[in-house]
C-alpha cells in the first residue's frame, strides 16, 4: 500500500497497441521502488581514447572496475545495484546478420561476457539504444530493429534498458516505446525499462501525455540532461517544483519520474549543494543513479551517496513522490512519519545569506497530539521533541538544505 505525498509552497503499430492493452513495460514488476545504480554518462560522456585515458575510455574495463568498486566500498550494500552502460559502447556497424556489436577493440570480450562480469559481482546490467537510425552520438539505432534488438539484450543478459530518442521524431517515440516494451515482454527476461521520450517532448513545448508513459515505462526522464553545475542541479528542482505537465502524480511503485543522475562526487557542486541534490532526489522519489569516478571520490561525497538515512527514504514503500518547491514532504513509515526539507535555492542575490527559517509543526501536517521526535537525516543529529502547536526553527545555507524526519511518539 502506499499512500499520496502532501506538499505546498511557499513564494505503423495498431496491431502490436491491442496486445498492448494486456501487456506493456509496466506488467514487469520492477522498479517497486525507485532504482539505484551507476550510469557512466554524466561523468564520462563519450571518451573513446583509450590510448590517453585507458582508465577513463568508454570500455568494459571501465564497467569492470567500475563494479568492483560498488562491491567493494559498500555502494551494491547500500542499495545501488545497477551498471548502465550508455551511449557510444557500439561498433559503427551493426554486424552480418543485423545484430548490434559492441566496438571491438573498447569491448573485446563482449557484451554477454561483460554482463556476466557484472552479475558475478552481485549486481545488475543496463545498457543504452536509440528509438532512431542512430544514437545520439551516431553509431546504430534500433529504428526497424525494435524486436531484433530487445532479444538480442535478452540473450546478453540485459536487466536495465535505457531507450533514447535523439534521431526520431519524437511525436512517435511513445509510440514506438510502447512497441519496445511489448518485445521486451515478449523475451521473458525481466528488463527494467527507461525512457526519454518525454524529455525532448518537453523541450519542443509538447505536453507529454504522463499517464500513458506510466503505463509503458518504469522511469522517464522529462528534462534536460544534468550537467555538472549547480545551474543545472537548479535548474531541474526549478521544473518539477512547477510540474507544469503534472508529472508527478503518475509517479509510484513501477513507474518513476527521471530527474537525471546524482553528479554528487564531481567537480561542480560545493559540499551544501551535494547536500542538496541527495535530499531531493531522495525526497522525489527520483532513481539514485550515481555518474562519478567511484575510484577517486572524496570522503564526504561517498559518505553521502551512501547515508542510509537518505536512502531509507528514497526507499521508502510509501514512494510516491512529492510535488512542490521549497518545502517538500514525504509520508514515510512507521505510520505518522513525515521526511521534509526546506531548501533554500540561492538564486535570488539579496538571499546570498544563511536563512533563518520557522514554521509550524501544523503546516506540515504533523498533528498528532502526542507530539514528534524531529532528527536531520544526513548527520542523524537530534532536533528536539515537539509538539503540534510548536514552531521548528532551522538555518539553511544558500542552495543548501534541512533534511529532517519527524517520527510520532
Amino acid at each position: 500500500m502506499c499512500s499520496c505525498a502532501r506538499m505546498f509552497s511557499l513564494g505503423c503499430f495498431a496491431l502490436v497497441f491491442e496486445l498492448l492493452t494486456f501487456t506493456t513495460a509496466l506488467d514487469n514488476g520492477l522498479a517497486r521502488t525507485p532504482p539505484m545504480g551507476w550510469l557512466s554518462w554524466e561523468r564520462f560522456r563519450c571518451n573513446m581514447d583509450c590510448k590517453n585515458f585507458p582508465d577513463e575510455c568508454i570500455s568494459e574495463r571501465l564497467f569492470k572496475n567500475m563494479a568492483d568498486v560498488m562491491v567493494r566500498d559498500g555502494y551494491l550494500g547500500a542499495g545501488y545495484q545497477y551498471v548502465i552502460v550508455d551511449d557510444c559502447w557500439l561498433a559503427n556497424e551493426r554486424d552480418a546478420s543485423g545484430r548490434l556489436q559492441p566496438d571491438p577493440d573498447r569491448f573485446p570480450s563482449g557484451i554477454k561476457a561483460l554482463a556476466d562480469y557484472i552479475h558475478s559481482k552481485g549486481l545488475k546490467f543496463g545498457i543504452y539504444e536509440d528509438f532512431g537510425t542512430k544514437t545520439c552520438e551516431g553509431f546504430p539505432g534500433s529504428e526497424y530493429y525494435l524486436q531484433y534488438d530487445a532479444q538480442t539484450f535478452a540473450n546478453w543478459t540485459v536487466d536495465y534498458f535505457k531507450l533514447d530518442a535523439c534521431s526520431s521524431d519524437v511525436h512517435h517515440y511513445d509510440d514506438a516505446a510502447a512497441v519496445m516494451g511489448f518485445w521486451l515482454n515478449k523475451t521473458g527476461r525481466p528488463i527494467l525499462y527507461s525512457c526519454c521520450g518525454a524529455k525532448y517532448q518537453e523541450s519542443l513545448g509538447m505536453k507529454p501525455d504522463y499517464k500513458r508513459i506510466a503505463k509503458l515505462c518504469n522511469i522517464w526522464r522529462n528534462y534536460d540532461d544534468i550537467d555538472d553545475s549547480w545551474d543545472s542541479v537548479a535548474s531541474i528542482i526549478e521544473f518539477y517544483g512547477k510540474d507544469h505537465s503534472n508529472f508527478i502524480q503518475v509517479a509510484g511503485p513501477g513507474g518513476f519520474n527521471d530527474p537525471d543522475a546524482l553528479i554528487i562526487g564531481n567537480y561542480g557542486l560545493s559540499p551544501d549543494q551535494q547536500r542538496s541534490q541527495m535530499a531531493l532526489w531522495s525526497i522525489m522519489a527520483a532513481p539514485l543513479i550515481m555518474s562519478a569516478d567511484l575510484r577517486t571520490i572524496r570522503p564526504f561525497s561517498r559518505a553521502l551517496l551512501l547515508n542510509r538515512s537518505a536512502i531509507s527514504i528514497n526507499q521508502d514503500r510509501l514512494c510516491f513522490p512529492v510535488e512542490s518547491i521549497q518545502v517538500w514532504t514525504k509520508a514515510i513509515e512507521p505510520k505518522g512519519s513525515l521526511a521534509f526539507i526546506f531548501h533554500h535555492s540561492g538564486l535570488i542575490p539579496v538571499q546570498q545569506l544563511p536563512v533563518r527559517f520557522s514554521i509550524g509543526l501544523a503546516r506540515l501536517g504533523l498533528l498528532s497530539q502526542g507530539g514528534y521526535n524531529i532528527t536531520e537525516v544526513f548527520d542523524g543529529r537530534y532536533i528536539g521533541t515537539f509538539k503540534a502547536a510548536d514552531t521548528l526553527t532551522v538555518n539553511v545555507n544558500p542552495t543548501g538544505v534541512f533534511f529532517g524526519k519527524a517520527v510520532p511518539l
